[in-house]
Parts: C-alpha cells; sequence; structure tokens
C-alpha cells in the first residue's frame, strides 16, 4: 500500500487558550492544608506552609493563569530540601477530581501509547539481550502482561541490558516483579516508611513468576540517566545494592520519596511525598544524589560501554 502525505496548511495551528486561576488564596491554601496533613516530614511541610502562605499575602502568586501558579508554587516548593517529588503540577487538560486521578489518567495514556511500557526488545551481538523500560513501570495489573511476555523473551539470554534512561517511575509493585525475574530466591528490596499510620511495608520478590526467570547469576547491566527517575531509581538501586547488576551510565535525578497527588484546580495537582524509602542493605535511600553508576559514562554511550564489558 502507498501512502501520500497531504500538503500542510500554510496557517499555523491557533495556540491553545491558557487556563485561567481565578482563586489563587483557596489554591494556595488548600496545597498548604494538604501539605501539613501529609508530607513525610512534618516539620519541613510547617515551613513551606508558611512560607506560601507568606508569599501569597506579599502578592508573589498575583498571576492570571495556572500554569504560572503552578511554576511558582513548585519552586517555592522544592526551595527547602530540594525535594522533586513536591509539586504543584500543572496539567493543559482539565484532570478529574479527587486524589491520585490527574496522575493515573496521564499514566493510561503513556501506557497506550508505549506498549504497556516495553517499547523495545532485541538480541544484540554475543547473545546479549536489551530490554527498555520506559516510559514508566505502570501499575502491575495494567503491565504484568507485556512485563512477562518481555521478561520471559529475554529469560534465553547469556547477559542482560536493562534501558532506564527513559523511565520517569512508577509503581513499587511492578519493580519487584522485575525484580523476581533477575534474583532466584526471595530477597527483600526495599522498606517504604508511610507517615500516616507510622507504618513501615517490605517489599519482596515473588517466590514465582508467571513465565521464565533470567535468574541471578548471568552478567545484568543496568543503563541509567538524569532522566531516571523515582520507581526507576528504586529498580536499579535494588539491583546494585543487592550486588546483582552493574548500573551504567550517568547520576539519576534523585527522587526517592513516594507521592500521592490532589486535584486542587482543574489544570493543577498538589504532588505530596507521604514516605521514604529505607534499603535494607544501605539502611538508606537515593533522595538528592541519585544512583551512583558503577562504570560513569555519558547515556549516549552508555549502551555500547555495557557491550564491551559483557564481552570482555
Amino acid at each position: 500500500m502507498t501512502t501520500t502525505s497531504q500538503p500542510s496548511s500554510s496557517a499555523a495551528a491557533p495556540a491553545p487558550t491558557p487556563a485561567p486561576v481565578t482563586d489563587v488564596p483557596a489554591v494556595v491554601d488548600e496545597t498548604a492544608r494538604l501539605l501539613i496533613e501529609h508530607y513525610v516530614f512534618p516539620e519541613i511541610a510547617e515551613q513551606l506552609a508558611a512560607l506560601l502562605r507568606r508569599r501569597l499575602a506579599e502578592g508573589a502568586y498575583d498571576v492570571p493563569t495556572a500554569e504560572e501558579l503552578g511554576s511558582l508554587v513548585t519552586a517555592d516548593l522544592q526551595s527547602l530540601n530540594g525535594d522533586l517529588h513536591l509539586r504543584l503540577a500543572y496539567h493543559p487538560e482539565e484532570v478529574p477530581q479527587g486524589r491520585g486521578e490527574a496522575a493515573l489518567a496521564k499514566m493510561r495514556r503513556d501506557f497506550e501509547a508505549s506498549l504497556g511500557g516495553v517499547p523495545r526488545v532485541q538480541l544484540l551481538t554475543g547473545g546479549t539481550a536489551l530490554l527498555e523500560l520506559a516510559p514508566a513501570l505502570f501499575p502491575l495489573e495494567w503491565s504484568a502482561e507485556p512485563l512477562t511476555a518481555a521478561l520471559t523473551l529475554v529469560a534465553r539470554a547469556d547477559a542482560l541490558i536493562l534501558d532506564l534512561r527513559g523511565n520517569r517511575g512508577g509503581d513499587p509493585d511492578t519493580v519487584a516483579f522485575v525484580c523476581s525475574h533477575l534474583l532466584d530466591e526471595r530477597t527483600h528490596l526495599n522498606t517504604m516508611y508511610a507517615r500516616v499510620g507510622d507504618r513501615y511495608d517490605q517489599s519482596w520478590t515473588q517466590p514465582h513468576v508467571p513465565g521464565a526467570r533470567f535468574g541471578g547469576t548471568k552478567p545484568l547491566h543496568v543503563l541509567t540517566g538524569p532522566d531516571t527517575f523515582s520507581a526507576a531509581e528504586e529498580l536499579a538501586y535494588d539491583l546494585q545494592q543487592l550486588g546483582r547488576a552493574t548500573v551504567v551510565g550517568e547520576p539519576t535525578r534523585g527522587g526517592a520519596h513516594p507521592r500521592e497527588g490532589w486535584t486542587v484546580h482543574p489544570n493543577l495537582e498538589a504532588t505530596i511525598p507521604i514516605g521514604r524509602a529505607i534499603n535494607p542493605v544501605s539502611g538508606t535511600n537515593w533522595e538528592g544524589t541519585g544512583v551512583l553508576p558503577d562504570v560513569p559514562c555519558t547515556i549516549a554511550d552508555a549502551l555500547d560501554r555495557s557491550l564491551a564489558l559483557i564481552r570482555g
């Protein structure tokens, strides 16, 4: 079948109308309230809430659009401890009301557009498989099928390169699911502390997987870069701390605090970390520092560097 492209129109598409924000005090006050109620570090929450209210009184947030307000408030939210999960996130399309609905709607669109988060499975020279997981580690109830298919396929390879350079994060349960295919024994991966309820929840690999395992002995490399974030960082960090994988590339962004989101305006979502990760090996996490590669190199060179190392 032959396709013919149509001539492009000389008229540019009209720019979208910026979403207005008419009740700035209500948005800022609700964001401050959610901070105090949910942020994993209560003392910092109080300081940030006071900062937002002071800036509001000074007129710093007197802007006409939701996008501008989101940018200004986000800069202030991250000004004390640099927590990149702490944001007043702007969404060009109106987002559903409620807790977590904004992020879930966007995540579903990304899932459908990326073959379920497995955009690339490739056999390279020398029996090495390349598995790219991007743009996120989607909720397991969505992604178990495509991940099982991909991980079963690469299980036969002599070595595996897991590419997380374009992965922005996702679900800790999906991290455990992937790790279950890369280790032989049931293994403690991470502990998550939640402020609400003062609760500690452990994450372990599964004793059984639905497909074949790559296993815990063959060479495994993980590619990372500055876009690798959140749950993708946990996947790299867990495997690195266990001595299971060699991390190759550039340091990751450094977000180790799981977050939830609340819609505070039709186009604005307050995203607030509600817990923190505690690795059972290191006793800490990658917050602020990122995951530091075992083999530092540019992200452009990371794949070639991994292949050279595997070939010896």
